[in-house]
C-alpha cells in the first residue's frame, strides 16, 4: 500500500500547534506572558527562515511539560484541542485524508512538534502512525531533553527510514505533503512532493521543479 506522508503544522493544520500551545499557556498564566511570548515568537520567526536550533527550541518547548504532572497536561489538552486545535482543522484537510484512506493507503503525519502536542491531534484527525519529536520522559515526569532524535529537517528523513525499516514498508508511490522549505530534504525523497499553502521559498523551488501546489485553506 502506498505511504500518504502529512506534515502537520500550517499543512493539515491551519495554525502551528506548538506556537499555539505557547500562546494558551500564555492565556492560562502558566508561564511568564512576557518573556513566554518573546521567546515563542522568536523560535517561530527562526523556524520560518530555516534556522531553527532544534535543541534549543525543545528546552525551551519542553520547560512547562517538565514542570507539570502529565494527568495535569492531559487534563490542558483537552481544552487545547477543543478551543484551539479543532477549528484550525479546515474541511478540505478532512477530505484530503479521507481520499487517502479510501485509496487504502497507509497514512503517517511528520511532525517537528512534540508527541505531547501532537499524538491527541493525530487521534483527531483519525491517523494512527506518528513520527514527532519526543520529549524525554524520566520517572514518570517530562524533561527539558529530546529522546532520540528530534523530527526535524534531515531528521524527519532519519525517522522516517528507521520507521519504513521496522514496519517494512517502502516509499513506492509515496507522496508527501508540506507547507515548509524545512522539510526540503523529505520532499525530494519521495515519489511525489506536493506543496500545501507554501512559504515562500517552497512555493519558489515547487515552482521550479513543477511539483504540484494546493491549498487546504
Amino acid at each position: 500500500m502506498p505511504l500518504a506522508i502529512f506534515d502537520l503544522d500550517n499543512t493539515l493544520l491551519s495554525c502551528d500547534s506548538d506556537y499555539e500551545w505557547g500562546q494558551f499557556l500564555v492565556k492560562k498564566n502558566l508561564v511568564d506572558a512576557k518573556e513566554y511570548e518573546k521567546a515563542n515568537q522568536y523560535f517561530y520567526d527562526e523556524y520560518k527562515k530555516g534556522t531553527l536550533d532544534i535543541a534549543e527550541f525543545s528546552a525551551f518547548s519542553f520547560k512547562p511539560l517538565s514542570e507539570n504532572s502529565i494527568d495535569d497536561l492531559n487534563t490542558l489538552h483537552k481544552e487545547y484541542l477543543q478551543t484551539v486545535i479543532q477549528p484550525n482543522i479546515t474541511n478540505q484537510s478532512r477530505a484530503l485524508i479521507k481520499k487517502h484512506k479510501d485509496k487504502g493507503d497507509i497514512l503517517l503525519i511528520i511532525t517537528a512538534t512534540n508527541s505531547f502536542i501532537t499524538q491527541p491531534i493525530s487521534n483527531e484527525l483519525g491517523i494512527d502512525n506518528l513520527l514527532a519529536t519526543e520529549p524525554k520522559i524520566i520517572n514518570d515526569k517530562y524533561t527539558t531533553e529530546i529522546d532520540g532524535i528530534a523530527c526535524f529537517q534531515a531528521g524527519k528523513v532519519s525517522r522516517l527510514n528507521a520507521w519504513l525499516k521496522e514496519y517494512k514498508h517502502n516509499l513506492e508511490g509515496s507522496i508527501f505533503y508540506s507547507d515548509s522549505h524545512n522539510d526540503l530534504s523529505l520532499l525530494e525523497l519521495v515519489d511525489t512532493a506536493v506543496a500545501v499553502d507554501p512559504d515562500d521559498t517552497l512555493r519558489d523551488i515547487a515552482n521550479e521543479r513543477n511539483w504540484k501546489i494546493i491549498s487546504l485553506l
